[in-house]
């Protein structure tokens, strides 16, 4: 989780496509928005691992876009596939 927070804060599509499981991966990014967020921080608030394939990642991030602050809290689905772990979908908390 931490390091795809990190990718969307350096804006790199390529490793977050690159760590979007294959079943759901979009065939390529969205384009930056303008102005484009600048990501503050990250929260992991919990993580479950419920077998050695599978995990849950509940986290906030939080960002500025054009100096309103946004929060993005979510629930996050990962499979490992090999040695890799990658990111599934996520489901979005009000």
């Amino acid at each position: 989780m931490r390091s795809r927070y990190t990718a969307f804060a350096l804006g790199a599509q390529a490793y977050l496509l690159a760590t979007w499981h294959a079943s759901t991966r979009p065939a390529s990014l969205e384009p930056e928005q303008a102005p484009p967020p600048r990501w503050i921080g990250l929260t992991v608030h919990r993580h479950e691992t419920p077998d050695p394939a599978r995990a849950l990642v509940e986290f906030t991030a939080r960002c500025r876009i054009g100096g309103r602050a946004q929060v993005l809290h979510e629930t996050s689905r990962f499979l490992r596939e090999g040695e890799r772990w990658f990111y599934v979908d996520g489901n979005l908390h009000e």
